[in-house]
């Protein structure tokens, strides 16, 4: 039998990865291209996070850390997957894309989930979570959509595992689509929650929870398309052959949503400097040290010395010193200056005579 030659640009390689490489096909080649540098940027700003680790001062910003590396794992799962669906559908891609898809997303809209959450609380000045509260949400929150996805590919895959290898296009996007509910969820109540973070009193937490609403709003953007394309607009254009461009479009543009609209800002914003009006007076529990050590006793010593001079009128404390008092030095009697005197000659009575013999 004639086999057909490989496109232009690809060598002798399964027939499964000719887009990887195909030169006539080009969206392919731009899609991984983008994917790749999402990869390397997302690297980048993981190790960035470690080198920052040291320098943040703000307590409440330090335990977001682990929130913000978390997602950057997720973004880097996003970037990775891009690659199954610009690989043709087989049997071995087509678990991966079931399974890792809801998932990854769902560990993303859950970091930006307990970011909300947390903000809420400080922009309100209220306590914020601690990071193993942070962490145990994240896993939370994620966790049913692992719960999910296993029970719809052990189902599939065991009891009826010809039938899930031999769908049709239609039944398959369907099934994509009803599997990413819980997702569609979590990102709507992210939505919401971001929303009341602009509600409290402290304005420098509100920034943060813009990022979150932007970077939602946009994905939900993002997501509405291509679900729409997906499940009905290539069938009215007669395109069925666009279902994974369009997942893979959907996959690189809301992985640089998520890089470009949130923990780009996020890492620009973690070593600001913390202004006073970030917390409530009363309330110092994430306060940097450096502002608990400025009441110390000089500020003490200074309100000491106004209440004593306008009480009593002396003014013989020294707010400089904290052990010893001025002693006023009382001024000498005599300011005259004192005169040269002439001193007497042993010669004054001398005549120049001999004395008696």
């Amino acid at each position: 039998m004639a086999t057909s030659s490989p496109p232009q640009g690809c060598g002798n390689i399964d027939a499964d990865y000719y887009l990887l490489c195909d030169m006539q096909q080009a969206w392919g080649i731009v899609l991984e291209s983008l994917a790749a540098a999402g990869v390397f940027v997302t690297i980048f700003l993981m190790g960035s996070l470690f080198f920052l680790i040291c320098k943040v001062q703000d307590n409440s910003k330090r335990h977001m850390i682990s929130i913000y590396f978390f997602f950057l794992l997720g973004t880097l799962g996003i970037f990775g997957l891009t690659f199954a669906f610009i690989i043709k559908l087989n049997e071995r891609t087509r678990p991966t894309r079931f399974f890792l898809f809801g998932v990854i997303f769902a560990l993303c809209f859950s970091c930006l989930l307990t970011h909300a959450c947390n903000l809420n609380r400080l922009v309100r000045g209220r306590k914020p979570f601690s990071w193993p509260v942070l962490l145990l949400l994240i896993v939370s929150f994620a966790l049913v959509q692992v719960v999910i996805s296993i029970e719809y590919l052990v189902t599939m895959l065991v009891n009826q595992k010809e039938q899930f290898m031999s769908m049709s296009a239609e039944e398959t996007n369907k099934d994509f689509v009803m599997l990413l509910i819980y997702v569609l969820f979590l990102m709507a109540l992210t939505f919401c929650v971001s929303m009341f973070t602009f509600c409290g009193s402290y304005k420098s937490w509100k920034r943060h929870g813009a990022h979150i609403f932007v970077t939602v709003l946009f994905s939900i953007a993002t997501w509405v398309v291509w679900i729409t394309m997906l499940t009905k607009g290539n069938r009215v254009l007669n395109r069925p052959n666009w279902d994974d461009p369009v997942v893979a479009i959907a996959l690189v543009s809301n992985g640089w949503i998520f890089l470009i609209m949130y923990i780009v800002p996020e890492i620009c914003f973690l070593t600001a400097p913390v202004k006073l009006g970030d917390y409530p007076p009363e309330n110092d529990f994430c306060q940097p040290k450096f502002i608990k050590q400025t009441t110390g006793v000089e500020n003490r010593a200074y309100t000491q010395d106004e209440i004593m001079q306008g009480d009593t009128g002396d003014n013989s404390y020294s707010p400089y010193s904290s052990h010893f008092q001025m002693k006023n030095i009382e001024p000498q009697n005599d300011f005259s200056i004192p005169r040269p005197k002439t001193r007497t000659s042993p010669y004054e009575d001398y005549t120049g005579g001999k004395g008696p013999m």
